[in-house]
C-alpha cells in the first residue's frame, strides 16, 4: 500500500485483516482520536462543512511551510462512526505531505473492509470528506 502514508497504511491493513465482528469495535475506538479544535476554529470559522455527511461535519486542511498538512475535523460525539473516520484521518495523516494526501485512494474505506459493517450512506459521507480534504490541499499547493 505505497499509495498512502505509512501510518495510514498500517491502520488500513489492521482493519482489512481484522475479523468482521471486531471491525466496528475497532472503528469506534478511533472516535476518541479526534482532538478538540484550536481556539481560532471553534465555531467553525474558516472550516468547510461536508453536506454529504448525515451529521454536521466540518473540516479544514492547512498546508504548513514545512510541506506537511495539518488536518482539523469537527463532528458531534453522537456520530461515533463519522467521528471515527475523522480519527482515522487525524492519526493516519499526521505529518503527511500534500502529495501523499492527493495520492490517497478514493476507495480507502472499502479497502478497510468497512463496506460490510457500515451503511453505504456513511461510506459516501466518508468519501466526500476525503474529496474535500484533497480539494483544500490542492487549493493551497504551490
Amino acid at each position: 500500500m505505497s499509495d498512502m502514508p505509512p501510518k495510514l497504511a498500517e491502520i488500513v491493513d489492521e482493519f482489512a485483516s481484522a475479523p468482521r465482528d471486531v471491525v466496528l469495535e475497532m472503528l469506534l475506538e478511533f472516535s476518541d482520536a479526534v482532538p478538540a479544535l484550536p481556539a481560532d476554529l471553534v465555531g467553525h470559522a474558516g472550516m468547510e462543512q461536508v453536506p454529504e455527511c448525515q451529521t454536521q461535519f466540518f473540516l479544514k486542511a492547512t498546508v504548513n511551510p514545512d510541506d506537511t498538512v495539518q488536518t482539523f475535523f469537527d463532528c458531534p460525539l453522537e456520530a461515533p462512526t463519522t467521528r471515527a473516520f475523522a480519527g482515522i484521518l487525524t492519526e493516519g495523516l499526521e505529518g503527511a505531505t500534500p502529495e501523499e494526501i492527493l495520492a490517497l485512494p478514493e476507495d480507502l474505506y472499502a479497502r478497510m473492509g468497512l463496506g460490510q459493517v457500515i451503511s453505504p450512506l456513511r461510506i459516501r459521507g466518508a468519501a466526500a470528506i476525503l474529496a474535500r480534504l484533497k480539494r483544500q490541499v490542492t487549493a493551497q499547493a504551490k
